[in-house]
């Protein structure tokens, strides 16, 4: 792939790119229609192709936020035309790498040495480069090591390119300016922890020491004598990305035991860290055949506050869901229904929500749950985008539901993409290790 010699830093630079998108999206609209007065039956597959190309062109060599932004999209199959979500998932792990001059003056910013200076040997052809940062192979004492560095300007361009992305935002995600404006804060402030490396390093840290318990995963140790404001190194650690694993053909079993890594990998960080990895693409997990599950990056990451834990979690009791009360008062605490709502309107939002509840809480009813059923993940996105479609949430002034909600509900979308895209099987219930003295003490009895 050819590597990128320099990156549009300046407001007005990066403000042309987007413009030039539009423009782009324009001309494509004109073409299309134009070919459909010729031609009625003509699909708007080539027409969806060429807007996904040109969007991703022009948003891949903005890098950092707005290259986020594809990424993050292309997680919700159903959100966009498929030709949209196939070439922002490129975003993922394949966007065009920086050249070699611009890595070495990020080294010499950070350490005033050159990557020769540090290690024994340095790669500067990207190993693999995505949305805010690429990563480059080196050796250190017979270590091999993966040294990600960060795109130039990525931190400082954060809020002005949200702010030049909203009109695309709200064409494509069909939100109001509530919702625009709540999805835009929280992801804002995300963005601006992920291109915070210090931070990053330290919760890659915390959290890969705190997640050694689960079986099957497999973590890369961190250096931070070797990292910086933008640059990390960690160990190199091998492993399929998720596409390359699946074309092996790997059995069920191996299938089921990745899969059943993953469900606790999350479920461990949700319900006792209470903090959990909120960027659940496959780029950032490496599969290996003998059935074990890489976990390499940590830059996105979701503290989830008491108050939101609480509520949000009873919704996937059983008692709860049967009782109506307790379920308005649910709804109320987490904002799917307010309390300037009408009588009927707070009917209609009641009944909204809680069939999204029911579907998105369905693997907790039972003890195994088999995300290999397309028609289970089908029907939670299609709900999903009837939900974003419903004209009385399009009317309301307000947005629906607390801004905690974003980043969770993103993580168990990806996370059920994930184990659909794996065909796998898995245990629902608590592991032992995740669950509490009290639990076990009443199962033995």
């Amino acid at each position: 792939m050819k590597s990128q010699e320099s990156i549009p830093v300046s407001k007005v630079a990066r403000a042309t790119q987007f413009v030039k998108a539009t423009a782009q999206v324009g001309g494509n609209y004109i073409k299309h229609y134009s070919k459909k007065l010729i031609d009625p039956s003509l699909t708007k597959d080539q027409l969806h192709q060429e807007n996904a190309t040109d969007v991703y062109n022009a948003l891949s060599k903005l890098k950092g936020s707005a290259l986020k932004m594809a990424q993050m999209m292309s997680m919700d199959k159903n959100l966009l035309p498929r030709a949209y979500t196939e070439k922002f998932a490129m975003s993922q792990y394949s966007a065009p790498p920086l050249s070699a001059p611009l890595v070495l003056k990020t080294f010499k910013a950070a350490f005033g040495k050159s990557p020769a200076d540090i290690f024994d040997s340095f790669s500067f052809e990207a190993s693999n480069a995505a949305s805010i940062g690429q990563v480059h192979q080196a050796y250190k004492d017979g270590k091999k090591l993966a040294v990600k560095i960060q795109y130039p300007g990525v931190a400082s361009s954060i809020s002005s390119d949200l702010k030049m992305a909203r009109p695309l935002a709200v064409q494509l995600l069909n939100l109001n300016d509530a919702e625009i404006d709540r999805y835009f804060e929280e992801v804002e402030t995300k963005l601006l922890e992920e291109a915070d490396y210090v931070l990053e390093l330290n919760r890659s840290i915390e959290l890969t020491k705190a997640s050694s318990v689960i079986k099957d995963l497999f973590f890369p140790t961190y250096y931070p004598e070797y990292s910086a404001d933008k640059i990390i190194t960690m160990d190199w650690i091998d492993g399929m990305h998720l596409k390359e694993f699946l074309q092996t053909n790997p059995s069920q079993e191996v299938r089921d035991r990745i899969g059943q890594a993953l469900w606790d990998f999350y479920n461990h960080q949700i319900h006792v860290l209470q903090q959990v990895h909120a960027d659940p693409h496959p780029g950032n997990f490496l599969f290996t055949p003998e059935g074990n599950l890489g976990i390499i990056d940590f830059g996105c990451i979701k503290v989830i506050p008491d108050h939101f834990y609480r509520n949000y979690f009873s919704l996937i009791n059983h008692d709860t869901l049967k009782d109506r009360e307790a379920m308005n008062k649910v709804f109320t605490e987490l904002e799917f229904i307010l309390k300037e709502d009408s009588p009927e309107l707070q009917v209609f939002f009641f009944d909204l929500f809680y069939k999204m509840i029911e579907i998105l809480g369905r693997p907790f009813a039972s003890e195994t749950f088999d995300f290999g059923q397309d028609a289970y993940v089908d029907e939670v996105y299609g709900y999903f985008e009837y939900v974003s479609n419903v004209k009385e949430l399009k009317q309301a002034n307000a947005a629906r539901g607390s801004q905690h909600g974003l980043y969770v509900n993103r993580t168990y979308f990806g996370l059920y993409t994930l184990l659909n895209d794996l065909k796998a099987n898995i245990r629902t219930t608590k592991p032992d290790w995740l669950r509490s003295e009290e639990e076990l003490e009443r199962l033995k009895s």
